[in-house]
């Protein structure tokens, strides 16, 4: 009667470890997770229940330098200066002008009226470029361009200038050049030995009359005696 009992034994012991596998787990378990173990969807590493702080990374600024200005250069104040920006003046391209029917005279260069034919503003213009050449006898004859200038070759130099003349001719042959008296932009005084012009009011001339020598080309404010002196104009002027 021993069967029975060891059967029923061996029955209870069997129910113990079904039950001993059914609550706990034989082989390796999974740790659980825990709410405070999560972090930004996901588990935090194993055995770390606090994250570690992240160190941050520096910021890149980028600043903006301006490029240096370049120093502009300081305008000058001298009486030269002022003359250029003097109203109703223009100095552009060696060119100078001013309005009205009359030249005016600044620092020895004549200024053409703005009125004038063309014609006598290039004569002005041209006359202007060698009013500081020396007196020389002859001078202008051989060529419109010399380094100095008498009378006749001044006077000629001015004619060619304003599309006039051609070549240079001696002060006597200005006794028969153009019509006789005086003219309304251009009046030629000759006589024999010498010529002067005035042009838009300004006398042209090579004899200073304050030294009553020859200087060379010259523009002078003043008149001089015209006695004995053939008055003639260029036909239209």
């Amino acid at each position: 009667m021993l069967r029975p009992v060891t059967f029923g034994f061996a029955a209870v012991i069997a129910v113990l470890c079904f039950g001993s596998n059914a609550n706990g787990q034989s082989g390796p378990t999974r740790e659980s997770i825990y709410p405070s173990r999560i972090a930004d969807g996901g588990p935090l590493q194993p055995f770390t229940f606090s994250r570690q702080p992240v160190q941050a990374s520096a910021m890149r600024v980028a600043y903006y330098a301006p490029r240096p200005q370049r120093a502009e250069p300081i305008q000058s104040t001298d009486d030269s200066d002022s003359e250029a920006r003097t109203p109703g003046f223009d100095l552009t391209d060696s060119h100078p002008m001013v309005r009205g029917n009359r030249a005016v005279l600044r620092g020895g260069i004549a200024y053409a009226p703005s009125n004038a034919p063309d014609s006598v503003k290039h004569a002005i213009w041209a006359v202007n470029t060698i009013c500081r050449r020396p007196y020389v006898w002859g001078g202008g004859h051989g060529s419109f361009h010399d380094y100095g200038y008498d009378c006749s070759g001044t006077v000629s130099f001015a004619l060619h200038y304003a599309g006039l003349l051609n070549q240079p001719i001696p002060s006597s042959d200005f006794l028969r050049y153009g019509a006789r008296g005086r003219g309304r932009w251009f009046t030629i005084y000759s006589r024999h030995g010498h010529v002067f012009a005035t042009i838009a009011g300004l006398r042209l001339d090579t004899t200073d009359l304050r030294y009553g020598s020859d200087v060379g080309p010259r523009w002078y404010l003043d008149g001089r005696d015209t006695w004995r002196f053939e008055a003639r104009h260029p036909v239209g002027l």
